[in-house]
């Protein structure tokens, strides 16, 4: 059985944006909403998903989010 990887982007009203890859995207974006985790996120409220894409290959996802972050 193969895993799908995500690479998300979320943000905030005040359009500051997140780019991340994650295994389970329902979760994330539950753990970006709720600010469960303390940090960049959290503090400035990105907390919308705006856009993600999937794949089955762990290196293609952080590729990608590399790409999207430059």
């Amino acid at each position: 059985m193969s895993r799908t990887y995500y690479v998300y982007i979320v943000a905030s009203i005040s359009r500051v944006v997140y780019i991340g890859v994650t295994n389970n995207l329902v979760r994330r974006v539950h753990e970006h909403k709720q600010g469960l985790v303390a940090g960049f996120t959290k503090r400035y409220q990105v907390d919308r998903l705006v856009y993600f894409e999937e794949t089955t290959d762990v290196r293609v996802a952080i590729e990608r989010e590399k790409q999207l972050k430059t």
